[in-house]
């Protein structure tokens, strides 16, 4: 019954995140530029405005979208933990809005869905617990919904209600025609929660598929031959990254984080979706490519494994399959959160007529 509520939660806290990036979208004005003739500014300019606004916070990357959307000036830390991202117009470097990422509406539902509202060291581990549960729940669920004769099957797959039917009966049948339909696609959305909740789950996942790679990300490094160091190179790799990537959605190139550390980006050939992004490194003294043994590289170099791993997110809320994707998927979890709504109604219903049954004693 607990993880049945933290279930609840979990679903309608996912319900209402699905469309969050549409939501936003629309109502976000400075998320969207005018688009024009002319190039962006180079990232070194961009990052020197970004950071005159946040002079005391760690700039991780400068993020550009498509000629009609903002350009984002991201910074994060975690320790000390803050996540800000400066919308700028990409073409002159304005600064449209300074956002604080751990704040609002829609971080306040993530924070139920990932964490219950609790500090997260302690919810992370109860919303993981309460979800491989619900796991077990699904399975159970199915091989007691299987019917033992033709005749019980009719009652199954779809709603059978005759005029004068009790309601604990409709409930009963919501109950298991819902959940047999959304048990499928529930387990999906459950194991790639677990992927995220449990890391001993996400490597067993990972292995099971085939997967060699490592999932913990890693910065390659740098050597230390700043004789040969370039000036601005952060905007070379940009550059580079855009006559390699001419129709990317997005490109994303981050500053080095020490003297050691590589010069990271990636570019993100379509909207809405992470899977297929392509990572990659650079020495920032030599500007020389360094490969990784992890799952954040090379989309031709990603195998089965690393591809299905990199989907998770997008598999997580529908956007595999675009809008309709998270239609579907909204749907579906609120379909879930009704279950252990109707199944504590047949438990509630249970419990009561044994207590009633219960022979009384002189």
């Amino acid at each position: 019954m607990v993880s049945g509520i933290i279930v609840f939660i979990i679903a309608i806290t996912g319900c209402i995140y699905a469309f969050q990036e549409e939501i936003q979208d629309y109502t976000q004005e400075y998320r969207h530029v005018k688009p024009r003739e002319g190039e962006f500014m180079i990232p070194s300019k961009m990052q020197e405005i970004a950071q005159g606004e946040l002079p005391d916070k760690h700039l991780h990357s400068i993020k550009y979208n498509e000629g009609d959307r903002a350009a984002e000036a991201i910074f994060y830390s975690f320790e000390p933990e803050y996540y800000y991202i400066i919308y700028m117009d990409p073409y002159n470097g304005k600064v449209l809005q300074v956002t604080d990422q751990f704040s609002g509406f829609f971080r306040f539902i993530l924070d139920g869905h990932f964490y219950l509202w609790l500090p997260h060291e302690i919810g992370q581990p109860v919303v993981a617990s309460a979800t491989l549960i619900f796991l077990a729940m699904l399975i159970t669920g199915l091989i007691l919904w299987f019917p033992k004769n033709r005749k019980a099957a009719k009652q199954r797959f779809w709603f059978k209600w005759k005029e004068g039917m009790k309601w604990k009966r409709k409930n009963y049948d919501m109950h298991n025609i819902i959940g047999f339909y959304t048990s499928a696609i529930g387990i999906i959305f459950v194991v790639t929660g677990l992927v995220w909740g449990f890391q001993w789950f996400a490597y067993g996942y990972y292995t099971a598929l085939g997967g060699e790679k490592s999932l913990v990300y890693e910065d390659p490094g740098s050597g230390k031959a700043k004789m040969t160091q370039h000036e601005k190179p952060i905007d070379i790799i940009w550059e580079r990254m855009k006559q390699m990537y001419p129709t990317a959605s997005s490109i994303e190139v981050h500053p080095a984080e020490t003297d050691t550390s590589s010069l990271a980006a990636n570019a993100n050939p379509e909207r809405g979706t992470y899977w297929k992004i392509d990572y990659r490194y650079f020495d920032q003294y030599t500007l020389k490519e360094k490969s990784v043994n992890h799952i954040f590289g090379r989309f031709d170099e990603a195998g089965f494994a690393d591809k299905m791993a990199r989907m998770n997110y997008d598999i997580h809320t529908g956007a595999i399959l675009g809008l309709p994707g998270k239609i579907f998927a909204f749907l579906v979890s609120l379909l879930i959160a009704s279950l252990p709504v109707t199944g504590f109604m047949i438990w509630f219903g249970r419990k009561k007529k044994a207590k009633m049954a219960q022979p009384a004693y002189a």
